[in-house]
């Protein structure tokens, strides 16, 4: 190689890693409806992609190992309602059907499989969970479900307006997450484009008690992702010992502050 070349070289990779940073990974269980009231359907719908929310952009997501509801302290297997989603580029996502029939809180809750990731190195789990409240009746959106990396509200998931503050706690393996990275961000709709890279995955930092909190500036649904690091390390595909992105995820709806009360 010349020498000449190679400060060219140089600075095409500079270029390149620049015009192109690591989006943050959410994995998504967006139901069609945050609240369940008599003026509704009882018929939720939700979605199960693994994908960067804020861009629109998609990875593959095989079938999850663990799919269900918490209602009342009753959980409920619902594997057997998953139904495969065609996504673009030959990519696959899932569709959760649901039907409520008493009042209460519905903590759904997804365990997809490890993903692995070749940019960052590492597997990557996120066990992820959502709320829908039924006909107003408040029980439940507090209770932890079992995972083994999960946020724990300390604000009611759902009934919140743009603006408010969000306050979660995360468990991994069943204790408090301290001082670990919460990425947030939007799934966009199209409606919103960031100035700069910078501005599309917000970061915050979980306390010694693994509290974080944040003031969402905007309606719609908005991702949670606590990132801690596994102890245990996996085999990646050419054999050698990686590590293990362990995912806490919850998704909350902020509802348009001026629109609602029309």
């Amino acid at each position: 190689m010349k020498k000449s070349f190679v400060p060219v070289l140089l600075c095409l990779v500079f270029v390149f890693c620049v015009a192109f940073p690591g989006w943050a990974h959410f994995q998504t269980l967006i139901p069609d409806a945050s609240l369940v009231t008599p003026e509704t359907s009882r018929n939720l719908t939700l979605s199960l992609r693994f994908m960067h929310p804020f861009e629109g952009t998609f990875m593959n997501m095989e079938r999850p190992l663990a799919c269900g509801v918490l209602i009342r302290g009753e959980k409920q297997d619902l594997m057997e309602n998953l139904r495969q989603i065609s996504l673009p580029e030959d990519l696959y996502g899932w569709d959760l059907d649901y039907v409520v029939k008493k009042p209460g809180d519905y903590v759904f809750f997804v365990e997809p499989q490890l993903y692995w990731e070749p940019a960052e190195d590492c597997y990557i789990l996120h066990d992820t969970k959502v709320v829908v409240n039924a006909f107003g009746m408040e029980a439940g959106w507090d209770q932890p479900v079992g995972l083994r990396g999960e946020i724990l509200p300390l604000t009611r998931p759902y009934g919140l307006w743009e603006g408010n503050l969000f306050r979660g706690k995360v468990l991994v393996d069943g204790k408090a997450a301290a001082n670990i990275p919460v990425e947030i961000e939007f799934l966009n709709d199209g409606s919103r484009k960031a100035p700069e890279d910078v501005f599309v995955t917000q970061v915050v930092q979980t306390d010694e008690t693994g509290i974080f909190s944040y003031a969402v500036p905007w309606s719609g649904w908005w991702g949670f992702a606590a990132l801690a690091e596994a102890p245990e390390t996996m085999k990646s595909p050419d054999g050698r010992d990686v590590g293990v992105e362990l995912g806490s995820v919850m998704w909350v709806y902020f509802s348009d502050l001026q629109n609602s009360l029309k």
